[in-house]
């Protein structure tokens, strides 16, 4: 009788594994967010829980009321509900 041998998973094997956990933002719903980064494309870029969220129209200081409108592998899209300036923490 023939055994095989068992190397373990296979390496670069893309299944349908938890590669990319379970994402923090819906579709449709709105959060509240301070753009941190501007992306190459001029959008602002904020985080919600580690998601990249990319906001068109913002720029780093804002802060604004977004509604999540797609969601990618690895980031999020969002439109703009409010803008406002994020508030200055006094010293």
């Amino acid at each position: 009788m023939e055994r095989r041998r068992e190397f373990g998973p296979r390496r670069g094997f893309r299944g349908r594994g938890g590669r990319f956990p379970p994402k923090p933002v819906e579709i449709g719903k709105e959060y509240e967010v301070d753009v941190q980064e501007t992306s190459r494309r001029g959008e602002g870029i904020a985080r919600i829980e580690g998601l990249v969220v990319f906001i068109p129209n913002t720029k780093p200081g804002d802060h604004a009321k977004i509604r999540i409108t797609r969601i990618s592998r690895r980031f999020a899209e969002a439109e703009v509900l409010e803008k406002g300036e994020a508030e200055k923490e006094e010293e």
